[in-house]
């Protein structure tokens, strides 16, 4: 915790070109000229950083703990940390994951430490602070407890995944969203302000700029430098804005979070019997480049998961997804699976297999190596016919409705039942014949 110092005069020099202000007409992107100058300044974070924000109370009770910023890229952590460490004196110490390493870490603590015996606090700023391993992400718990540094980290991963226990227990993880449509509007306004002059878009292409911006505001700004740059003779339309810039992929990382999120949102779609809202998340992980086997893996899990013997079908509907995928390949087969998709989701459901198996192996567990009964086990020799094996066992293609109605549960454990079919779907029938048979049971034991 670092208490409020005076505003620092002059910031850090980061080179010796800035110091002797040789960089002042070097060529900086327009997102870098328009970075915010103070924190009021900082678009679409009102929730950290507005009056009742956690940044903004510690602010005003004169503190500023070790933080760790959340948010996809473009979002202004590392614009924050470099304000934070103005508005409260301290020195900004920024670096990378990334390049750096624990010879490195070990220097910044060192100035870090030297500059606190002058009165002078330290806030560092680790940029992807995830890429640390465990034993790098430790060294920094003594300096942080001490008071040496104040950390801010900066990831667009899950730091409850990505992060030691240790250092988050002692840093408050803060969420940064993603800029919403007015948030990239006031950023487009300022591009406008610096240029002295609107940018060349129809309305409906602005609006598309911004959502090709993808809640980025980095992007954003990167767009509208584009589109002033190309100074053509009419307002750009929606099409020739396409047509001139690079449309960025949506941000979509296979092998983490936004993966499982994804198909987290596809599955719970489909459970919750939304076909639009499934094919929408569908189209997503397609459009960001999932592999198409793993949805329809998922998709399979889903058929006897969530629907299960209410619509028997299902299981092959999404079996036949994934074969007629890998017979057609993509695109085509994509629609497949988007076939699949709505039957699942508009199918009946009913998780009640899933839930018998899982009550059946929680009783497994619990009652061991118990034996079968002796009348439901084969007999292949003199010995194991002489110690009862087999010993009225009965034929049910031989009883009556063919159902005995014999005990097939060990005797130490008794008769249970797991499965319990819903009212929908197939499983009404099922239900029906299990009440028959329950019926026949009562019969023969009364």
């Amino acid at each position: 915790m670092r208490r409020l110092g005076k505003r620092a005069k002059h910031p850090a020099m980061s080179s010796l070109f800035e110091a002797a202000g040789m960089d002042e007409g070097a060529p900086r992107p327009l997102a870098d000229r328009l970075r915010p100058k103070v924190l009021e300044e900082v678009v679409g974070q009102e929730h950290l950083i507005g009056p009742k924000g956690p940044l903004g109370r510690m602010l005003a009770q004169g503190h500023l703990s070790s933080v760790v910023f959340w948010g996809p890229p473009g979002t202004g952590k590392t614009t924050i940390a470099r304000l934070l460490a103005d508005k409260v004196g301290l020195h900004f110490e920024p670096m990378s994951a990334i390049f750096s390493g624990v010879a490195d870490l070990k220097k910044i603590f060192e100035a870090a430490r030297g500059r606190r015996q002058t009165g002078k606090g330290t806030l560092l700023f680790v940029d992807e602070i995830h890429r640390f391993n465990r034993a790098q992400q430790d060294s920094f718990l003594p300096v942080m407890e001490d008071g040496t540094v104040t950390l801010v980290g900066a990831t667009t991963e899950n730091p409850s995944f990505e992060l030691n226990a240790a250092l988050l227990s002692r840093a408050q993880v803060m969420v940064l969203n993603r800029l919403d449509d007015a948030a990239r509007e006031e950023l487009l306004a300022r591009a406008e302000a610096h240029y002295g002059e609107p940018l060349p878009l129809t309305d409906d292409a602005r609006a598309s700029l911004r959502a090709m911006a993808d809640g980025d505001g980095r992007y954003a700004l990167n767009l509208a430098e584009e589109v002033h740059a190309l100074s053509p003779p009419e307002p750009l339309d929606t099409a020739a804005l396409i047509a001139a810039v690079q449309r960025r992929a949506p941000l979509y990382d296979k092998g983490r979070e936004g993966h499982y999120n994804l198909v987290s949102a596809l599955h719970k779609s489909i459970r919750g019997s939304d076909c639009d809202a499934a094919l929408y998340w569908l189209a997503r992980m397609l459009v960001g480049g999932e592999e198409p086997l793993y949805i329809a893996r998922r998709l399979v899990r889903a058929a006897i998961e969530d629907v299960g013997l209410a619509d028997p079908e299902a299981v092959h509907q999404a079996l036949a997804a994934k074969d007629v995928f890998d017979f057609l390949g993509a695109p085509e087969g994509e629609l497949a699976l988007a076939q699949a998709t709505i039957y699942l989701a508009t199918a009946p459901k009913s998780n009640a297999s899933y839930a018998a198996f899982g009550a059946a192996k929680r009783s497994a567990r619990d009652t061991g190596s118990v034996a079968p009964p002796a009348h439901i086990l084969n007999a292949p020799t003199k010995l194991m016919k002489e110690l009862g094996y087999g010993a009225g066992y009965e034929y049910d293609h031989d009883a009556p409705q063919a159902f005995s109605g014999q005990d097939y549960f060990p005797e130490e454990v008794g008769r249970q039942e797991f499965y319990s079919p819903v009212e929908r779907g197939f499983e009404r029938e099922i239900g029906k014949r299990l009440a028959y048979w329950r019926k026949l049971r009562e019969e023969r034991d009364a």
